[in-house]
């Protein structure tokens, strides 16, 4: 008889039979490991007046000042503001969309017009914000495509990136344009996963496809879209920075400034390192905060949650 295989044996046998796909897993949990893990450990200069060339040993343990100077500057509110009303924005009109495209695209029974479908609105993904805000200023700009057709009708043209009001609509539309169809693949692969045969028991009890639509389609990817709520809500605080630094002026400060632009100016540009990591941190702790009551509110509700 042979002896049983013990377990270790066992285990590092399927690692190495299994080598290719580790090596492929190793570049991103490297990643995370330096720039994720391994950068917290230097939030903690948010407690120390830091300097650069003394090093923590020779920076003053300051506690949690410049978390009262934060939370004590006449901008927080406005910024704090800013950030959330844009957030809410998101949620409201861009969470949606990439659901609903990818309802439309499963619905969609030509697999070369699918295909095609799924390519073109997968491509802004793809584009560098800077070429996205490069295209977004030239069709919005004083002579640009818009305001051509706003003139031709006899109207007064408007100047779009200098009106704080036109800032959110614009910020949220171009990323409904450039994020929708890359956000919608979650979606189409969890529609994937629904049991045909579910949809031909509604055809057999006369459902047609709005009601397949409403009671197979949508229930059955429900989970996914639960989740991803709970992981937008956690993002109400922050905002990739990289499209609004490109995209706000002066003129929009008062609607277009938010947390991330904020500690980009005073932690990067003034070199308050301090200041800018306690920022960050305020961001994390607040982030926690509301995943984990929109997890209860979610187990209370439902049965699917984060845990």
């Amino acid at each position: 008889m042979k002896k049983p295989v013990k377990g270790k044996s066992q285990v590092w046998k399927n690692i190495y039979r299994s080598r290719y796909l580790y090596l492929l897993f190793a570049l991103p949990l490297l990643y995370f490991i330096v720039f994720k893990y391994g950068a917290m450990a230097w939030l903690s200069i948010a407690f120390f007046d830091y300097n650069a060339f003394l090093g923590f040993a020779g920076s003053k343990f300051v506690g949690i000042k410049y978390f009262k100077q934060f939370i004590m500057d006449p901008y927080f509110w406005n910024i704090l503001k800013n950030t959330v009303v844009l957030n809410l924005w998101m949620l409201v009109l861009y969470f949606p969309t990439p659901i609903i495209l990818a309802l439309l695209i499963n619905e969609v029974k030509n697999k070369h017009f699918k295909k095609m479908a799924q390519t073109i609105s997968y491509m802004p993904y793809f584009l560098s914000t800077v070429v996205v805000c490069g295209f977004i200023t030239t069709i919005l700009s004083n002579d640009g495509l818009i305001n051509q057709v706003v003139s031709s009708l006899g109207l007064e043209k408007v100047q779009f990136l200098m009106e704080p009001g036109w800032f959110r609509p614009i910020y949220v539309i171009s990323e409904i344009w450039q994020q929708c169809g890359w956000g919608s693949i979650i979606y189409l692969a969890a529609l994937a996963g629904v049991d045909s045969q579910l949809y031909e028991a509604a055809a057999i009890d006369g459902a047609g496809k709005w009601k397949q639509l409403i009671h197979v389609s949508i229930p059955g990817i429900a989970p996914v879209i639960s989740i991803q709520l709970l992981l937008t809500v956690g993002k109400l605080l922050t905002v990739g920075y990289e499209k609004i630094l490109l995209l706000y002026t002066g003129a929009t400060y008062s609607t277009a400034d938010v947390l991330s632009t904020y500690v980009y100016r005073r932690g990067l540009m003034e070199a308050n390192y301090s200041y800018g990591s306690a920022v960050s941190i305020f961001q994390a702790v607040m982030a926690l905060i509301l995943v984990v009551l929109a997890n209860k509110a979610a187990r209370k509700v439902g049965q699917t949650s984060l845990w």
